[in-house]
């Protein structure tokens, strides 16, 4: 695959409109990855917003539904549709990359509803099976890796995500958290980053082909940390760090491969 493929080329400017923080990351990785990131990436921006283009539960879905059985079709290795997301996701996704994707599609049913998480375990496995399936599959399309690793990192950068979409899903009508007292997103957040330095100190346990896909976290350590210390700022829409500096950690981190 080359960015001469139209395909290749429609995957990165879909990632670069919808999701501006991963096509950074992507471009901070090596060509060579780039070519497999975002077609990944653009799978999980149509899989993300497929439950937000429509107020009505049985399209959206439908929507989810086309996705999971694209993603099937990869995993069984036989015909795959013809799409200029799916078609070069197919070049670099294996069997398992391609079961995770499918239970990131599923976890995404959540966000059609406005019911609120079933308990504590629901939202560990929604932000497991979104944000960690993600960076699971691409880092394992990379490379060697030790998925509880990832996982571990996947969760922390979705909660770090996830609490800065707070304020948007409020204005949805949705139930973001299971208790929004200061106390209890201060614990929250405090559980995101020992979650991040845990995956952290065992980065010997993924390849250096595979890092670039954890780049995808490098700006959890600092929304969590606000999060921690100021759990107010979680509901103002108020986590946002310096652009220059977010920008800056993303350089050293791909340049070190301290991710």
């Amino acid at each position: 695959m080359s960015f001469d493929d139209p395909d290749l080329i429609a995957c990165a400017e879909l990632v670069q409109r919808a999701d501006p923080d991963r096509f950074r990351v992507a471009m901070a990785a090596p060509v060579a990855a780039r070519a497999v990131l975002f077609p990944i990436y653009a799978a999980n921006v149509e899989v993300s917003r497929a439950p937000w283009v429509t107020q009505e539960h049985l399209i959206a879905e439908m929507r989810l539904q086309w996705w999971k059985d694209a993603f099937e079709e990869i995993a069984s290795t036989g015909p795959v549709r013809r799409h200029q997301v799916v078609t070069p996701l197919a070049r670099v996704l294996d069997a398992e990359g391609a079961a995770l994707l499918t239970g990131l599609a599923e976890a995404r049913s959540w966000d059609i509803y406005r019911d609120p998480f079933e308990d504590k375990a629901h939202f560990d496995r929604y932000l497991r099976q979104t944000s960690g399936h993600l960076m699971l599959a691409a880092a394992r399309a990379l490379g060697p890796v030790d998925a509880d690793v990832v996982l571990e990192l996947g969760y922390a950068a979705g909660l770090a995500n996830y609490l800065m979409a707070v304020p948007a899903l409020e204005k949805a009508k949705r139930v973001p958290l299971l208790d929004g007292r200061p106390q209890a997103v201060a614990d929250l957040a405090k559980d995101g980053l020992v979650r991040l330095q845990r995956a952290r100190r065992q980065r010997g346990k993924v390849s250096v082909v595979a890092r670039p896909a954890l780049l995808a976290a490098w700006k959890a350590g600092g929304i969590l940390a606000r999060a921690a210390a100021e759990p107010q700022r979680v509901a103002a829409g108020a986590l946002a760090g310096s652009e220059f500096a977010d920008n800056t950690r993303l350089m050293w981190r791909a340049f070190s491969g301290r991710w």
